[in-house]
Parts: C-alpha cells; structure tokens; sequence
C-alpha cells in the first residue's frame, strides 16, 4: 500500500471513530505527545478520546455521515490532511499532521475550528 493510501485509511479510520464515539478506534491512530489544538484551547489526546467516549455517538442518533477529505499532501516521511467533520454539536474543519517514524504513520498535530468561523473555546472536534 502507498504511503497516500496508507493515510486516506487512517483518516476513514479516524472518521469512523468520530462517528461511533469510539474512543479505542481512534486512539491507535495517534501518536503518543500528540497535543489537540483549537483557537483558545490546548487538550492532551488521552483528554479528547475520553471526551469522544462521554458525548453523544453521532452515528446512534442518526447524524448523517458527511465527512470527508478536502486535501492530502504528501512528502517523504510527513503529510498534512484536511478534513471536514460535521458533528452534531458544529462543523469542524480539522488539520491532521502525520509523520511516518519507526514504518509506521501517525497523527502527531491535530489542529480544529468550527468551520462556520465561530471561536467557542469549549468546541470539541
């Protein structure tokens, strides 16, 4: 499999996470430091994922599956993707930074926004 397609799989895997809240699904995509990063808001991973698990599952009350990719680059061992992510609670637009360390590809930066340009530090992606 070609690094691009290696990473469009982790990013429907991460889609699939959001839109199941499920927390075990998204965690091994990430890399350990990974540090989550909103306008006004820094969170730890561990943080997020246990936010994911505690909010309302998109997919159980019938929220539509929308996401998708609306950029990948890729070069060498680091690709940056930018993904739509329609949550019940906002549309978010989210920056999702991959390196490839040690054979494997990981997200290590994870940068979101309500798409609609509204700053509400407590948003959750």
């Amino acid at each position: 499999m070609s690094d691009e397609a290696e990473i469009r799989a982790m990013v429907d895997e991460y889609f699939a996470g959001l839109h199941h809240g499920d927390a075990a699904r998204l965690a091994p995509l990430f890399d350990d430091d990974c540090v989550l990063k909103a306008p006004d808001l820094r969170r730890a991973c561990r943080t997020w994922l246990a936010d994911v698990s505690n909010r309302p599952v998109p997919y159980a009350i019938g929220h539509r599956w929308d996401y998708r990719i609306v950029w990948l680059e890729c070069e060498g061992y680091q690709a940056m993707v930018k993904v739509n992510c329609p949550l019940p609670h906002g549309q978010f637009v989210d920056y999702l930074g991959f390196l490839k360390e040690s054979g494997s590809w990981k997200i290590v930066n994870k940068m979101y926004a309500l798409k609609t340009g509204v700053t509400n530090a407590n948003a959750e992606s």
